[in-house]
């Protein structure tokens, strides 16, 4: 047994743990789990544990279904509003076949390949995403569309009657390893936000099905349900999940030139540039459900032009005013639907792809696009992003080097997902028809 799991195993018995979740991830980011009692917390560590891949949607099919969950000793965290009584503690894993071979669906391990790939360049690539959600009420433990608040940007109790739903989730993220940065209202009434420090990027995607996690379990000790979906209300701001990228090699931020233009390096241009050319396939793993192009349309802070720019939040990637070690991109069309291990693995490899092949991007886009008619956008050669789902997955099936970066099996399977997803959606008969056609035909 390895000092590391001795190191562990000690953790687990001085906080008294009893019970442990072992955590993953399906291809669609939906976190999964199982929970063993502590006795078998070595077996875990050491052997892994063994669980059926063929029920989990993307992974596998039922011949070949045998699938090993090996904790990451660094993800260890007790579950802070679980009872004191019987304490919890969870790991997130790495999926496994016979052998103790990575599976090539697990998302985990599409973006381990891609550290990888950065790290033989001599990069190190950071995130810093940004999660919006909506806290609704509930009737009989269903979720509504109700507001649980009328508050808009910055406000605060009674405006915000919502404060302690957000002060409880950032001290259990707290207690979970989190630096939180801010909390606050966000645009739309019942909206809010939280942001956590930037980190390297497998651990900020773990954090992010953590953060979710945490929110959902904590908004439903008060009766709430707190929602990641993009749009789920027409006609108001949807939740975004702004990702703040940058490279970095020995601990210096290489997207910084004090002597360039815009004092940013060759290199963040580089990075742009491959984010841009790769965009419209990203979209896919970034905007995954029908609901996430409902929020990517004009007017409402969402971007759907491909450019990029140093001010304007129209723009896709926003290169914000913080220069030295905080120089960074901003992408800005994820959404807090997508899976993160995926989407963050995507926006790397495009933007190594850039750096490698030297690609510029277009010229910054530095006036409102929204205000622009097509003819000014097609003369400075900007175009949109896919707007539906059906779009964006063709966009993934012709970019070789997106594919690449997830592999056969999960783009496969991304693809199935998509056309059962689309023709689920064209066979349902909407309430908006009904409104519209019922009594006039």
């Amino acid at each position: 047994m390895s000092a590391n799991v001795t190191k562990i195993l000690k953790k687990i018995e001085t906080d008294k743990i009893k019970f442990i979740r072992l955590q993953f991830t399906d291809i669609q980011g939906m976190p999964k789990n199982v929970s063993i009692p502590v006795i078998q917390a070595e077996k875990a560590l050491t052997e892994g544990i063994w669980f059926d891949g063929s029920s989990i949607e993307g992974f596998a099919r039922i011949e070949e279904s045998d699938m090993i969950l090996k904790p990451d000793p660094e993800t260890y965290a007790v579950i802070p509003w679980r009872p004191q009584e019987g304490k919890v503690a969870r790991f997130i894993c790495d999926v496994q076949t016979y052998g103790n071979k990575p599976f090539e669906g697990d998302p985990r391990f599409v973006l381990r390949k891609a550290v990888d790939e950065a790290a033989k360049m001599g990069f190190t690539f950071n995130t810093g995403p940004e999660l919006e959600f909506f806290l609704f009420k509930m009737y009989d433990g269903i979720p509504t569309t109700e507001f649980v608040d009328h508050g808009a940007y910055f406000d605060l109790a009674p405006t915000d009657s919502a404060e302690d739903v957000r002060r409880d989730v950032v001290l259990a993220l707290s207690d979970m390893g989190f630096e939180i940065e801010a909390s606050h209202h966000e645009v739309a009434d019942s909206q809010h936000e939280i942001d956590f420090k930037y980190g390297d990027v497998l651990t900020t995607a773990d954090r992010v099905i953590t953060f979710k996690f945490a929110t959902k379990s904590i908004a439903l000790q008060y009766g709430l349900h707190a929602s990641f979906m993009a749009k789920p209300i027409a006609g108001i701001a949807g939740s975004g999940m702004h990702t703040h990228g940058s490279l970095s090699r020995n601990g210096k931020n290489v997207f910084f030139d004090e002597n360039a233009e815009l004092q940013l390096s060759d290199t963040a241009i580089y990075y742009i540039g491959g984010i841009l050319k790769h965009a419209k396939a990203i979209t896919r793993l970034a905007n995954p459900t029908i609901n996430s192009y409902k929020r990517l349309v004009p007017g409402y802070e969402a971007p759907c032009y491909i450019s990029w720019s140093a001010a304007n939040r129209s723009a896709l990637v926003r290169v914000p005013a913080a220069r030295g070690n905080s120089t960074r991109a901003e992408f800005r069309s994820p959404d807090p639907m997508c899976n993160p291990y995926l989407t963050f693995a995507c926006m790397l490899e495009a933007g190594l792809d850039g750096i490698k092949k030297k690609i510029m991007p277009p010229e910054s886009t530095n006036t409102n696009i929204y205000h622009m008619d097509a003819k000014a956008r097609k003369k400075l050669h900007i175009e949109m992003l896919p707007a539906s789902l059906t779009e964006s997955n063709a966009e993934l099936l012709k970019d070789d080097i997106i594919c690449k970066t997830l592999g056969t099996h999960v783009v496969e399977n991304l693809s199935s997902l998509a056309e059962l997803e689309t023709d689920s959606f064209r066979l349902a008969v909407h309430p908006w028809e009904l409104d519209r056609y019922l009594a006039t035909y």
